[in-house]
């Protein structure tokens, strides 16, 4: 099947899986488990950019609303650049903040397949974090993920489909949608 390029075309084809309402409570109960897991310390809280962006803003919202601080940076690495398929990883930025002895929080759209996920948590161990976990909006249902790879943190399941919106890309586009599409 091929996918057409045009953002409507797509939306007119796609489900929506989830709606605003569903994702904002999800994040918040998210947040809860996460307080209550880092009371007393001050995450390093690392952003996995593009897709994690629009829900690590509103989880972190969610989190000083719970009094919960955390220290800000984030990383960049990539294994699709563009495509609808990964290659090997290929990084555009990582933290510039010490992991030495840190508690680390990877925030990010999804968890699908897990590659790139498990690279940076990979990466942030041989960086010295004391503990690495994984904050994920969507996890897709499927069982095809990295061995040993999940979101210690998860907010809503989605299918086993090209899903987009609230961060993730359809070619792209389509990351501030305010829900998850599938097609």
């Amino acid at each position: 099947m091929t996918l057409p390029v045009d953002l409507a075309a797509a939306l007119a084809n796609a489900e929506r899986v989830h709606d605003r309402l569903v994702i904002e409570r999800a994040i918040a109960q998210m947040a809860i488990r996460i307080r209550n897991d880092y009371a007393g310390d001050t995450p390093l809280y690392l952003t996995v950019m593009h897709g994690g962006l629009p829900f690590a803003a509103q989880l972190a919202l969610a989190l000083g609303a719970l009094n919960l601080d955390l220290t800000f940076d984030y990383v960049h690495a990539t294994r699709y650049r563009g495509q609808t398929s990964g290659r090997e990883l290929h990084w555009k930025h990582r933290p510039a903040t010490p992991l030495r002895g840190r508690r680390v929080l990877l925030v990010d759209d999804i968890v699908d397949e897990g590659h790139t996920l498990a690279a940076i948590r990979a990466w942030c161990a041989t960086e010295g974090a004391r503990d690495v976990r994984i904050a994920a909006l969507a996890v897709k249902q499927h069982d095809r993920c990295v061995s040993g790879l999940r979101a210690d943190y998860a907010g809503v399941d989605v299918p086993d489909r090209y899903v987009f919106g609230y961060g993730m890309d359809y070619h792209e586009q389509g990351r501030n949608l305010p829900a998850i599409y599938a097609l």
